[in-house]
């Protein structure tokens, strides 16, 4: 069972720092609901360079509540939240089986394969994941790199 929290931590910590980075570069992506009739502003058919833009700037404007142009740590924090909110409810909706209003630990989501991941996760296999395998775990999430250390310690630029 503590794997299971560990693993359950890891997932949320790396969708927290995905969300805030998507969000503060203005990225293309507006999770799982986003549609193709969403982007396809005119409804022509095809998603233009011109409606990926003004989707990007959309997002940004609603995400700067004070109209300054600027995202702060507080506008960043307010749409971080709204959206884990949302996906919080989603998560009840879809997984209360009961209809309680509460989800049990019988009804929570059950890891794909946490052992499998844990495994991954244990590159020197010694049976518990070390500050450096859990930092290049949330650095390689999804096959994604980000700046990651290099051999002397600065980070570096990986794609």
């Amino acid at each position: 069972m503590k794997h299971n929290t560990f693993i359950a931590a890891i997932v949320a910590v790396a969708c927290a720092t995905a969300s805030g980075v998507a969000l503060a570069k203005g990225g293309p992506h507006h999770g799982p609901k986003m549609s193709f009739e969403e982007l396809d502003a005119d409804g022509s058919g095809e998603v233009t360079q011109a409606e990926l833009q003004a989707h990007k700037q959309a997002r940004f404007a609603s995400a700067d509540a004070n109209g300054d142009g600027l995202l702060s740590l507080g506008e960043l924090q307010a749409q971080a939240s709204a959206k884990a909110a949302e996906r919080a409810a989603r998560m009840l909706e879809r997984f209360d089986k009961n209809g309680d209003g509460s989800l049990s630990e019988g009804e929570m989501p059950k890891p794909r394969d946490g052992a499998r991941m844990f495994e991954r996760m244990d590159r020197d296999g010694s049976g518990g994941i070390s500050k450096q395998e859990f930092e290049e775990a949330r650095m390689h999430r999804g096959g994604k790199h980000r700046h990651a250390p290099g051999a002397d310690g600065t980070k570096t630029e990986q794609n």
